[in-house]
């Protein structure tokens, strides 16, 4: 489960994502696992940086702004790749619904074509 409260920091400090200009956290949602693992990078390089620059374990907002993005793009790269996912699955399971579907039908062909005249003539009437 996320941190509770990623989104609610996101919308407070009025976040933005650096990507092809500023982007919002709603607008992060639209991009695609390439996109969102390229701004991850980015951002990964930034808090390298940071951590490499200080003589002091003590966290600043910007620390905290950082995490919070890394925590985003983290969540929501996961929720696609499952999505993506699930999706892959069901659609698998349609296909083989519908293959059965078509033997099915095949069969109950078959089994038609080989009843005698009088059976078929027997089910016309009864219908």
């Amino acid at each position: 489960m996320i941190k509770k409260n990623i989104y609610e920091k996101a919308t407070r400090n009025k976040i933005r994502f650096d990507y092809k200009g500023l982007i919002s956290v709603e607008d992060v949602w639209d991009l695609g696992v390439t996109e969102l693992d390229e701004i991850y990078k980015e951002l990964n390089s930034d808090k390298k940086q940071l951590t490499e620059d200080s003589l002091l374990d003590k966290k600043t907002t910007k620390d905290y702004v950082l995490e919070t993005k890394i925590d985003i793009i983290k969540h929501i790269v996961e929720t696609k790749l499952n999505e993506e996912s699930t999706h892959l699955l069901l659609k698998e399971k349609q296909e083989k619904k519908q293959k059965i579907m078509e033997i099915l039908s095949s069969k109950q062909d078959s089994e038609l074509q080989e009843k005698s005249s009088e059976e078929l003539k027997e089910m016309l009437n009864s219908l």
